[in-house]
């Protein structure tokens, strides 16, 4: 039985700070039946200090959102020599900064959708983009703050004028593709199953993701074999492009509408996927005959500096 000392670094204060905690706490679990000598870690502005004083053998991340996968938490292990998981530093932060990220998936041969970055006074104003079109935050995850602009909307989601809008003055307007919402992870360098995800709402959004019974998940998804296996390429190529690390997870939309334009289009990769009791990944690894148990065992075992 291993003594590895593991901090689960969970919480944080990005708008997916619960759903952090939550995937910590099935990780930090899994580790302890696992043999490791865990350590939960609720991070907080102090997180330096934390960790330099409990001077862990693995930092097992778990952050959704900023700090932990915009590159930030992964410089800070970096400095303080504490091998951890997933992404590094460039990846991560390239990863989280969706124009970028397309800009070099794009280039990789990964197609992406049209899209083009706005301020927020813009978006809000007027049709920035022939409707259907999507509105979503450049720098962030679980689906916050996005919106879907239909031929139905006369106007911009009203939203968008909050005095209070949390999400960032620059947004980032794509065009909306119809279809299938699909998933692929990626484990070390294999890609894993793909999945479809039908949400019970009008679309994947937070609430979708985490609430139990939010979507339904068909893994392998009812694609043609030929479907199925570019979204598992495009997931590696992304993947590699991006230089992720350990676990990433690609989203696409697939085109299957009558008359439609059949495309399979990547909307962004993630490097700190959801490990909650809903989430893809570990439903993923489970197809690939890999237990939760092991596959958390795995993350730890991949763990590095320099990544």
């Amino acid at each position: 039985m291993s003594k590895k000392h593991v901090a689960v670094l969970m919480g944080g204060w990005s708008a997916e700070r619960e759903v952090s905690l939550r995937s910590g706490k099935a990780c930090g679990s899994a580790l302890e039946k696992a043999g490791y000598n865990v350590t939960f870690v609720d991070v907080q502005r102090d997180i330096a200090e934390v960790l330099a004083k409990l001077n862990p053998d693995v930092a097992f991340n778990v952050l959704h959102g900023s700090p932990g996968e915009d590159g930030t938490m992964q410089g800070i292990l970096e400095v303080l020599q504490i091998p951890y998981t997933h992404s590094g530093v460039l990846a991560s932060a390239l990863a989280m900064d969706k124009p970028q990220a397309k800009i070099v998936m794009a280039a990789a041969g990964v197609p992406v959708a049209e899209g083009k970055l706005v301020s927020r006074a813009e978006a809000a104003k007027s049709h920035v983009m022939e409707p259907p079109y999507v509105i979503k935050p450049p720098a962030e995850g679980s689906s916050v703050g996005v919106f879907i602009v239909t031929q139905e909307h006369k106007h911009p989601p009203q939203e968008l004028s909050r005095a209070d809008w949390p999400y960032g003055e620059i947004l980032m307007v794509e065009r909306y593709v119809p279809g299938l919402e699909l998933t692929c992870a990626v484990m070390g360098d294999k890609p894993l199953g793909v999945i479809e995800i039908v949400p019970t709402s009008r679309f994947y959004d937070y609430e979708s993701k985490y609430a139990p019974g939010g979507s339904r998940h068909i893994l392998p998804a009812k694609i043609l074999p030929n479907i199925y296996q570019r979204a598992q390429k495009l997931a590696l190529t992304a993947h590699r492009a991006l230089g992720c690390r350990g676990i990433s997870r690609a989203d696409f939309r697939f085109d299957n509408q009558p008359g439609g334009s059949g495309d399979l289009i990547c909307l962004e990769v993630n490097t700190q996927p959801g490990m909650t009791e809903t989430s893809l990944v570990p439903e993923m690894a489970a197809h690939a005959g890999h237990s939760f148990g092991e596959l958390v065992t795995w993350i730890v075992e991949d763990a590095s500096l320099n990544r």
